[in-house]
């Protein structure tokens, strides 16, 4: 049965485009895309697409930074009825090696200072193309010329070939008039798959459908309206776009509402700072160590962000003096919401128009979002008012994890024909469904807002042929959240394996924000009857060193 176009992630965005096709959409290095433009950008970027074989329901990766290149081929994909994978472009060759083959992806869209990691991997994947773009790609070339000359712009040395493909190329030799008729599927489709930590140790993808998508992007943007009118928002991106919290930040505006989007490839305090001040952003989201980071900045003072006027904050606990010093020093609140990428960004949400948040409390639960509070060991409703692991659905809901099976039997469940997702986080929900998070997964880092499975860097440090056992946890941390700490056996004999040696090697095999900041050895490691790990044990002495 055919759908309007308002229920698909394109038809939303090329409606929003047509509406206000003067306004800017987005600012990237002071260069500015109004919505015509865009929208043709995206037109003949799917158009090439198409030419070079891009099917519907095609998995297509973008391992890129926060440039408008990013959105345009996040749009061109969605005009395809193609699945947009977007992954973090720190991933070295073996994460990205794993991603590749795990979605099947047979084409990525890539930066050319990455490439070299591609380039490594291709023999071993499904990798048929590359398309290659850079941080200047869309600047006037006196623009490219400056930054060159002061080397400040990372490259790549890309070679030809067949199977190498440029992106600015490819938006020149497109022809929308090739394209057929947009027929989007809409509802249960999925629109793009989120990678996220697994907890044996590999990232899994989340596909994430395009009806939950839109409701959430719109309950995103929703939010803030008692504080922006519709229409006045200028929102500056802060979290990067392989993130969840960064896909509702960026498409909020360009599909919802016709906002401005400001882009920075790369967050730096002082140009975040300084855009928020020329272009008057009203708006950011970001995780609480960042906005920790930013009260702490030594040239706060020489910058007027007076004009933001809705600052969400997710992807971890907000430490209670964080939102007091904020509120102190701009007058406006944190806005905290609690979720996850499996709920597509969030299950609750701190809303304007209720005012300041009270303490603790990560926001209102979503309509038509609905939740259950379980005992965790035995999955029985927990008594009323008392907190409870998380239970969570909504229409179009994630049903299962891509090519997981045992991860989606850990964590999903059907009840009286519904699926539901565990979040196994202990809450707490009022009687004005006001969500306040009282625990975290017990096996799950959590760093500067990302999700870390232990199990992820314990493999690899096991990887390591002096490596007999190694056990990681996180270390509670007022600035960053957790920090990680690795305990690691070494095996009989050996010597010479220092702490700064596991460092490096898992620095070349992690991305960076999952590298161990401590290591200690240790002759052995605690395990149950079964030989099972006890990280508990572990993290429970470590924070009783915390302790005053």
């Amino acid at each position: 049965m055919p759908v309007s176009q308002a229920e698909t992630i394109y038809g939303a965005f090329e409606e929003t485009a047509d509406r206000y096709p003067e306004k800017t959409a987005i600012i990237y290095l002071n260069e500015t895309l109004a919505y015509a433009q865009l929208k043709a950008m995206v037109l003949k970027l799917a158009a090439a697409l198409l030419r070079l074989g891009i099917a519907e329901g095609e998995r297509v990766m973008l391992y890129l930074y926060n440039m408008p290149q990013t959105i345009i081929a996040w749009l061109a994909l969605e005009r395809l009825g193609a699945i947009v994978v977007p992954v973090a472009p720190v991933y070295g060759s073996q994460d990205l090696r794993y991603l590749i083959n795990d979605a099947g992806i047979q084409t990525i869209v890539c930066m050319d200072s990455n490439f070299n990691y591609v380039n490594e991997i291709f023999p071993e994947t499904p990798l048929k193309r590359a398309i290659i773009t850079n941080m200047l790609d869309l600047v006037p070339w006196w623009k490219r010329l400056i930054a060159r000359g002061f080397d400040r712009v990372p490259r790549g040395k890309v070679p030809s070939g067949p199977e190498i493909f440029a992106f600015k190329q490819l938006l020149a030799d497109g022809r929308p008039a090739e394209l057929p008729g947009f027929k989007g599927a809409g509802g249960a489709r999925t629109a793009l798959i989120l990678y996220t930590g697994g907890t044996t140790g590999f990232p899994k993808g989340v596909p994430l459908a395009e009806g939950l998508f839109l409701y959430r992007v719109r309950e995103w943007q929703r939010a803030s309206r008692a504080a922006i009118p519709e229409g006045r928002g200028v929102t500056a991106l802060s979290a990067p776009l392989y993130h969840i919290i960064g896909e509702m930040d960026a498409m909020a505006p360009l599909i919802v509402s016709g906002e401005t989007l400001v882009m920075l490839p790369r967050v730096v305090l002082d140009a975040l700072f300084d855009h928020i001040q020329r272009y008057r952003a009203t708006t950011m989201f970001a995780v609480p160590a960042l906005y920790r980071m930013m009260l702490e900045h030594d040239r706060l003072d020489s910058y007027d962000l007076s004009s933001l006027r809705y600052c969400g904050t997710g992807g971890d606990v907000l430490p209670p003096e964080v939102g007091v010093r904020w509120f102190k020093k701009f007058n406006t609140p944190l806005y905290q919401g609690y979720g996850t990428t499996e709920f597509c960004g969030a299950i609750s949400m701190s809303y304007a128009e209720d005012g300041r948040p009270p303490e603790g409390c990560a926001g209102k639960i979503l309509p038509q979002s609905k939740w259950k509070l379980v005992t965790p060991g035995t999955l029985e409703p927990a008594a009323p008012g008392e907190p409870g692991e998380l239970l969570g659905t909504s229409p179009y809901a994630v049903k299962a994890y891509w090519n997981k099976p045992e991860e989606t039997q850990d964590c999903f469940i059907q009840i009286e024909g519904e699926t539901w997702y565990r979040t196994k986080d202990i809450v707490h929900i009022d009687p004005q469904d006001r969500l306040y998070y009282l625990d975290r997964s017990v096996d799950m880092i959590k760093h500067k807002g990302y999700r870390i499975a232990a199990a992820e860097i314990e493999r690899v440090l096991q990887e390591h042929q002096a490596v007999l056992a190694a056990c990681v946890v996180g270390i509670p941390d007022d600035k960053v959240g957790e920090r990680i700490k690795a305990f690691v056996v070494l095996k009989t004999d050996t010597r010479g394996v220092s702490a700064y040696e596991l460092t490096k090697w898992c620095r070349q095999r992690l991305a960076p924000y999952k590298t161990p900041h401590y290591i200690e050895f240790r002759d052995m490691l605690p395990k149950s009857k079964v030989g099972k790990m006890l990280r508990r044990e572990m993290r429970d002495e470590e924070r009783r060193k915390l302790s005053p």
